[in-house]
């Protein structure tokens, strides 16, 4: 027996002046659609794929489905001390809802420490949390025992009663010590900035092999700090319980049960480790033969929230998911799109950064963020709505320039810098930002204002770093000449008797398979007219 289902109907004198405004637009009903009542929509008719004249969604786009999928959540499941399989140790759920942020200023100036503040709580909100207030206190240095001293703890606590708040949010690394020994004082939960930000990523975190990097940066945070008490303190008997008979070396105390936990997560990061480095093989090779093809690679790389993957749909139209908050999109996406010249590009939408991004992350991350090293070019896209926007360059490159030393590179691919969302600046502040970015190109993803020049820029960039061969192809290999016209440049070309001689500028990565029909030139490499780093 089927469910039964309601629907909602609206009055047809209602109905009657809503569509007035629609009575000049052609809508026609196609003969196998006749009799299910599917209207055929002209897809030029919705944009990007998306919403007819009506309000109607055509065909949602995959980054619709799961941005609707992430909405229906009500209640934020984060992070816990212990694992699924290791409930015993410590209940310390992490249930971020009413919260109150604290910080402690110790460099840079006031302007640097509200945007770090509004930053934190921008994360916060992510996770899923209410925040309620906020405090900063200037030091030279965080406090040993507490973070924030003992009078700003004592501060804190009336704070948290005034509001109500049930967690409180510090935006720095804490050690164990320092997280007890704030909660006594408080007397709520507090958690640090690199619990919040693995709590988001644990939300968002949808590929098998994003799942896994998460879990194993849980992990390695949470192993220092597991806690325990009365049974958990307890150790196992040693051979039989209080007697003799266990035999020599079974006797005296076992483990505790913490102790036992800790093994077992120990166990697990290992078991998560061996599943990456095979993830890893996997993408390495997917890498390779993308990188054989001689299509150039472009990484799209920039602080989290900037607009990578609006620009990404701006650039290659794949639909993916894009929203308004910190962390929004985790698992790389790869597509292929191509240029104003015919020239295709694949294009890689990165994992975002942010300030004091956790060590565990970019660890855990390493293979995702290997898509960089490898690419002909980076496509940094900064926030321009931000309000230090030469910070959130600074962040982005120090990791960059990890992952490479990480990976033995003595310099990265060339760097263009995109500055985004333009439309919400005003005519003097975006002056402001051309004086300070001189070599960048500036586009809205959200209007599409520049992304023309952005598709001529890039154009212009990977053709200087093409190389120029002259080759005289036999007529059996017809795959290379078509490789040429497909991936590269013709400059010239005639039939001869021995073949097709052709003289063009192709990617780099295909001028070594041409090498060996190398005539009446050689195949040198061109000076890359990339832009300054």
């Amino acid at each position: 027996m089927r469910k039964s289902q309601t629907y909602e109907f609206t009055p047809i004198e209602q109905l009657d002046s809503e569509t007035d405004g629609y009575a000049d637009q052609d809508y026609s009903i196609g003969d196998d659609d006749a009799d299910t009542g599917v209207t055929d929509y002209d897809a030029d008719d919705t944009e990007g794929g998306g919403y007819s004249g009506n309000g109607w969604a055509a065909e949602p786009t995959v980054g619709e489905l799961q941005l609707d999928e992430r909405s229906a959540l009500r209640r934020v499941a984060g992070l816990s001390t212990e694992l699924t399989d290791i409930t015993e140790v410590e209940y310390r759920q992490l249930r971020l809802e009413r919260v109150v942020l604290v910080g402690v200023w110790t460099e840079g100036s006031a302007a640097q420490a509200d945007a770090s503040m509004a930053e934190l709580a921008a994360l916060a909100e992510t996770a899923g949390s209410q925040v309620l207030d906020a405090l900063i206190q200037r030091r030279d240095k965080p406090d040993p025992a507490t973070y924030i001293g003992s009078g700003k703890a004592d501060e804190l606590r009336s704070v948290v009663l005034e509001t109500g708040a049930d967690t409180v949010i510090c935006d720095g690394e804490l050690t164990p010590a320092q997280l007890n020994a704030l909660e006594k004082v408080v007397k709520v939960k507090v958690i640090d900035r690199t619990a919040l930000i693995l709590d988001i990523f644990a939300q968002h975190a949808t590929s098998r092999e994003g799942k896994a990097q998460v879990s194993l940066a849980q992990m390695e945070y949470m192993l220092p700090r597991l806690r325990g008490w009365g049974e958990s303190m307890s150790r196992q008997a040693g051979g039989r319980a209080g007697g003799a008979g266990g035999g020599v070396g079974t006797r005296g105390p076992g483990e505790t049960k913490i102790e036992t936990d800790r093994r077992r997560i120990r166990e697990r990061m290992a078991k998560l480790r061996r599943e990456i480095k095979e993830m890893k093989t996997a993408r390495d090779t997917k890498r390779s033969r993308r990188t054989s093809s001689g299509i150039p690679a472009v990484a799209i790389v920039g602080y989290t929230n900037a607009g990578k993957s609006s620009l990404m749909n701006a650039l290659t139209g794949a639909g993916i998911l894009v929203q308004d908050a910190l962390f929004a999109t985790l698992d790389p996406t790869t597509r292929r799109a191509a240029l104003d010249d015919g020239r295709e590009v694949v294009f890689t939408d990165t994992v975002g950064f942010v300030r004091h991004l956790p060590t565990q992350l970019v660890e855990a991350f390493r293979s995702t963020l290997e898509e960089v090293t490898g690419a002909d070019l980076l496509l940094h896209v900064v926030d321009g709505s931000d309000a230090l926007p030469d910070q959130q360059i600074k962040a982005v490159r120090e990791v960059i320039t990890d992952v490479l030393r990480e990976q033995g590179e003595g310099s990265g691919p060339p760097e263009l810098l995109v500055v985004n969302k333009i439309d919400a600046l005003d005519a003097t502040q975006l002056a402001h930002l051309r004086a300070q970015l001189p070599g960048a190109v500036f586009v809205s993803a959200r209007t599409g204002r520049g992304i023309d020049q952005l598709r001529e820029r890039l154009a212009e960039i990977l053709g200087g770093l093409d190389v120029e061969v002259s080759v005289l192809l036999p007529y059996t290999r017809g795959d290379l000449l078509a490789r040429i016209h497909s991936d590269g440049r013709i400059i010239s070309s005639s039939h001869e008797e021995g073949g097709t001689r052709v003289r063009a500028r192709v990617p780099r990565a295909l001028a070594p398979t041409l090498s060996q029909y190398a005539h009446a030139g050689t195949i040198g490499s061109a000076e890359a007219a990339g832009p300054s780093r």
